[in-house]
């Protein structure tokens, strides 16, 4: 069981449906163009598979990880888990949602939960350079999605 359990939870209205911005989300090949803190995701998207992404918080060092997809709901929901060298250390389960507005919008959600007994080391680094990662990504995302 997780002794430290942390989450960051940041969204985003989008003025676009949630077809149009899901499209984005899942075109793993043009995450360079315009994302900024997942800057490549290689695999493919389907539950059960494992993916590579390579991650880059601003003003902190980039990361590769190898998560396993647990979700994919169409227009609704994207998941992986994934953990840093063994299971139980520094655990993540990185979350993308998407609610229509049924008014041309769309709230677009981005969470992770941590968990692990290393969560306390990371604190500062998920409370300041992850979150504006984050954010970076919703920005350009929603963006993307208004063009």
């Amino acid at each position: 069981m997780a002794k430290h359990p942390k989450e960051i939870k940041t969204e985003i209205i989008i003025n676009s449906n949630p077809s149009k911005i899901w499209t984005i989300l899942m075109d793993f090949n043009k995450y360079p163009e315009w994302n900024p803190f997942i800057r490549s995701i290689t695999g493919q998207p389907l539950k059960g598979n494992k993916i590579s992404a390579r991650l880059e918080p601003p003003d902190a060092k980039g990361m590769t990880i190898n998560p396993t997809i647990l979700e994919v709901n169409n227009e609704k929901e994207f998941r992986w888990s994934g953990h840093l060298i063994i299971p139980g250390l520094f655990d993540g389960e990185h979350i993308f949602e998407l609610i229509d507005n049924q008014n041309g919008t769309t709230t677009f959600i981005q969470r992770e939960k941590f968990n692990g007994i290393l969560i306390s080391l990371f604190k500062k680094l998920l409370d300041d350079n992850t979150r504006r990662g984050f954010e970076l990504m919703n920005q350009q995302l929603k963006i993307e999605s208004e063009k």
